[in-house]
């Protein structure tokens, strides 16, 4: 009967699905923290980044990427209820992970995520309200004008009446009032959206017993890498969107495209490539910052060589050497950046480049989150993940290829919704 029960209890070890050991390791190890926690930075990693993109022009005014920036708030937005979405999915009791959100506190860094998130969130809200508020108030008027109402119209009216909060007021004072404390929120909102994700760095640098997670530079290393990955992320889906506006102006297939006041293929194509090149600028400085960081930890482990270094440096130049320095800083790193900085650079190769850089944070925190993991407390033994393909389980589906598809294509999912009421390409006189 005993030995019924022991059976039963290994079969539902989380981990044991797609660990594999090797030589000395513990009976109770297993690679516990899989994909998931790995999509768990890298969408945090996101949102940061995104504001801070959005934040050049309403704090810095770098006036150029007004509309890059607007884009990049809304899509901030969107990124946002995802980055809980991964731990939710980790979780093998999920509906209390809303107790941290209902009863944040300090004791410890994931309890500390309530106070973070909710602070993020509501400047991120209270930012986009006050841009989009002229928009809310003359879309409510232009509904209520209208004698013949459907059921849509009347709920998209009841919609944007709620929206406007009772400030009709869209005067030239009004509108200015709204621009400075745009600025005021996003000025707020630059070090809070860093510490969001600075604390995930905080959670894996403060963890004590594993030796490639020890270190100072951890939060400051996950943040730089953040902003990189934001920005990437919005310059490569700011592209898309244009492209996807070009096709339907040729096409008149959108209402928008068939308003005679509509911006021409050429002006779209204009902005596009203007917007890109100067947001790709400010990518490379973030990129030599995160690179530079993430060399000076490596450099800094090897110099002191630490009792752990042994089994790191094996983890690190033998078994994860493919992963670390060609996929990482090859492929995600070295190779983007030679892209954008050659002379000639074009909207597509910059695109490109976006991409492996995309491929490089989420590769980066993949090598830390799973190489972590990767040898044994013993520092005699190594364990292997491999990533479930195919689901035969829930716990398999949440865990693997599959789940984190799921997360992925979220966030698009709900900027296209969101969109709908806060459009991202707005006119100038629509927004101030």
């Amino acid at each position: 009967m005993v030995g019924e029960i022991a059976k039963h209890a290994a079969m539902i070890v989380h981990g044991e699905a797609w660990t594999t050991k090797e030589l000395f390791t513990l009976p109770n190890e297993y690679i516990y923290w899989s994909i998931q926690i790995v999509m768990y930075p890298y969408m945090t990693g996101l949102v940061a980044g995104a504001f801070v993109l959005s934040s050049l022009y309403h704090v810095f005014g770098v006036v150029k990427l007004k509309e890059i920036a607007r884009f990049s708030l809304v899509f901030s937005f969107a990124l946002l209820p995802v980055a809980m979405m991964p731990l939710l999915l980790h979780l093998q009791q999920p509906f209390r992970g809303i107790n941290v959100m209902m009863t944040p506190h300090f004791t410890s860094a994931i309890a500390a995520f309530g106070f973070v998130f909710s602070t993020y969130a509501c400047i991120v809200a209270t930012e986009l309200w006050l841009v989009y508020r002229k928009f809310f108030v003359e879309t409510a008027l232009a509904l209520k004008a209208q004698k013949d109402r459907g059921i849509i119209d009347s709920f998209r009216f009841l919609m944007f009446k709620m929206l406007t909060l009772g400030a009709w007021d869209i005067g030239h004072e009004a509108l200015e009032k709204d621009h400075k404390a745009c600025k005021i929120m996003a000025s707020i909102g630059i070090p809070v959206a860093c510490f969001l994700h600075g604390y995930a760095g905080f959670i894996f640098g403060s963890v004590k017993a594993n030796a490639l997670w020890m270190t100072p530079l951890m939060p400051v290393i996950f943040i730089c890498s953040a902003v990189v990955s934001g920005v990437a992320l919005c310059i490569l889906c700011y592209v898309v969107v244009q492209e996807i506006r070009k096709f339907m102006a040729k096409r008149k297939i959108a209402r928008w495209a068939k308003d005679p006041n509509a911006p021409s293929i050429e002006e779209l194509e204009g902005a596009k490539h203007e917007e890109v090149m100067i947001a790709s600028n400010y990518l490379m400085y973030f990129m030599i910052a995160a690179l530079t960081l993430e060399i000076l930890d490596l450099i800094f482990r090897g110099y002191t060589q630490v009792k752990s270094w042994d089994i790191l440096r094996e983890v690190i130049m033998e078994r994860d050497f493919n992963k670390i320095f060609v996929l990482q800083y090859g492929l995600g790193n070295i190779l983007p950046f030679l892209l954008m900085v050659l002379p000639g650079r074009t909207v597509r190769r910059t695109t490109i480049a976006t991409v492996l850089v995309l491929f490089g944070v989420f590769m980066m925190r993949y090598n830390v989150v799973i190489g972590g993991q990767a040898f044994s407390l013993s520092f005699a033994g190594f364990m292997d993940y491999t990533l479930p393909i195919i689901p035969h389980d829930l716990e398999t589906f949440k865990e693997g290829l599959f789940g984190a598809l799921t997360v992925a294509v979220t966030p698009f999912v709900l900027f296209y919704f969101i969109n709908k009421v806060m459009p991202a390409f707005l006119k100038e006189e629509s927004t101030h």
